[in-house]
């Protein structure tokens, strides 16, 4: 069965996975004269002055919560068998947001502006057909999701 969670690892953004495998999280940072703005989700150029001078950087994995909605249904695998989770934006203490999911907090207890603290939720590799069957491909993702700090 397809499965709607695992990203789409390419040339690109594999720093971006290899660190997050590591416990790391990365964001993009532009070195152009006069933006240097921060960015995610990872693009080869600056979203705001357009420039290619971007570079990979550590971020700290400090976060504060933006906005959150609990989701009650989703029928695509694997997220059905995860309801309800928290599906969040966060702000990034280095100032971009990312969409995420927040983990072990109960839902009354989730605030605007509450600190996060990264953690990476280890997703297995999608099957890959194999000669004979079916064979679990090598590895898998580790996906960042935030709890509270």
């Amino acid at each position: 069965m397809a499965r709607f969670d695992l990203p789409e690892v390419d040339a690109f953004t594999r720093p971006y996975w290899a660190a997050a495998a590591e416990g790391r999280l990365l964001l993009r940072r532009c070195r152009a004269g006069g933006c240097g703005a921060a960015h995610h989700y990872p693009r080869e150029f600056c979203p705001y002055c357009w420039s290619e001078d971007v570079v990979w950087e550590p971020a700290g994995g400090r976060a504060t919560l933006y906005t959150w909605s609990v989701v009650h249904r989703n029928d695509l695998p694997p997220f059905g068998g995860r309801v309800p989770y928290v599906a969040a934006v966060v702000e990034l203490a280095e100032g971009p947001r990312m969409m995420t999911e927040v983990i072990d907090c109960a839902e009354p207890h989730l605030r605007i502006g509450m600190p996060l603290m990264v953690h990476f939720r280890t997703e297995p590799a999608e099957p890959v057909e194999a000669a004979g069957g079916v064979a679990e491909a090598d590895g898998g993702y580790a996906v960042p999701v935030f709890r509270p700090a």
